[in-house]
């Protein structure tokens, strides 16, 4: 196919060595193609190195590195410690290609290595079946001093339904905040999944003994990865980047705890969410995004009715995201990207 569309630009005119740049080929692939050598001709070497391992001496490298003393160890501790002995058998880098071709090169420690795998993914389709949490600083007037911000967020509505700012970060104090939202919030016994990250106020012994007796299923990151608590991190960033964040330093907490009650407002209550259609998050939760969202597509139809001629395809799509998924597998992104585009 490719010499047939070169042929034909050198028909109609053009340079054969142009016509291969534009294809990104050069110009000898071509001309080995054309006289028929398409395979690659090149075999390697056909003599071993003259240094490379007899098989009496690769033997002995896998009798040592499987020695009791030593099969716990990888190549980089064996050869230090042959070398105290005044024993020379082959080089680290050798000793890790053996074991890689003898299919030995893996954990060879007696614990079994640690695993961090993603975790489940929890789907909500209404308010109060997925929240996310998670706590922020907030800098104070002493340096290396911090206010702690504590929020936690309906997934499915993206409404912000409890917070407080402490001085401390501790169990002891997420846990009569969550209860406090979980009873406010009405939420049944069963039902709730809470997702948040491994910081030790997350897994501590008050909090997870509060969600235990509440009923209420768990979910953590994994450590150090910060995509698995994506909805509450995408809060955060939305917060300090807010016009009137300055950055500077809240001289009391009882100047943050203003400052976050005015965002809480804001956010819930004015801030049009993109991720579910720019809607309010109260709207959302409360179930009046419906009403917002038809009102929408009635203007884009009747604006598409008096003008047709300006319209090349589909009104926008106002829709409603029916579930959000938190921390979806590769198939279920792939469809969400899909959808997306579509839309």
């Amino acid at each position: 196919m490719i010499i047939g569309l070169v042929d034909e630009a050198v028909t109609r005119g053009a340079r054969q060595s142009k016509a291969c740049a534009v294809l990104g080929l050069d110009p000898r692939t071509l001309q080995r193609w054309t006289a028929g050598a398409v395979e690659d001709q090149r075999r390697g070497p056909k003599r071993s190195p003259k240094n490379k391992l007899s098989e009496v001496e690769r033997k002995r490298v896998l009798a040592v590195v499987n020695k009791p003393q030593h099969r716990d160890l990888p190549p980089s501790q064996i050869v230090p410690r042959l070398a105290d002995e005044g024993t020379y058998v082959a080089s680290e880098s050798t000793m890790y290609r053996i074991l890689r071709e003898e299919k030995q090169l893996a954990h060879r420690g007696r614990a079994r290595p640690r695993e961090h795998r993603r975790p489940a993914s929890h789907v909500a389709s209404a308010p109060g079946q997925v929240w996310t949490w998670d706590i922020t600083y907030l800098r104070s007037p002493i340096r290396g001093v911090f206010f702690y911000l504590y929020l936690i967020m309906d997934v499915w509505s993206r409404r912000i339904v409890g917070w407080d700012v402490q001085e401390q970060e501790l169990a002891e104090l997420a846990a009569p905040l969550f209860e406090k939202s979980y009873r406010n919030e009405g939420i049944e016994n069963g039902v709730l999944v809470l997702h948040a990250d491994n910081g030790g106020p997350m897994k501590g012994g008050t909090m997870l003994s509060t969600l235990q007796r509440l009923g209420v299923a768990t979910s953590f990151s994994r450590p150090r990865v910060s995509d698995d608590n994506p909805y509450s991190e995408s809060l955060f960033k939305t917060m300090k980047y807010r016009p009137d964040y300055s950055g500077e330093p809240f001289l009391t907490i009882e100047d943050a705890h203003a400052w976050v009650t005015r965002f809480v407002a804001w956010y819930n209550l004015e801030h049009r969410h993109s991720a579910i259609r720019f809607v309010t998050p109260q709207q959302r939760h409360d179930g009046t995004h419906l009403a917002v969202l038809d009102r929408r597509r009635k203007v884009y139809e009747a604006a598409r009715e008096r003008c047709p001629e300006r319209w090349t395809g589909n009104c926008r799509n106002w829709s409603t995201p029916k579930t959000v998924e938190l921390n979806p597998g590769r198939a279920s992104s792939d469809r969400r990207n899909k959808e997306r585009r579509s839309a």
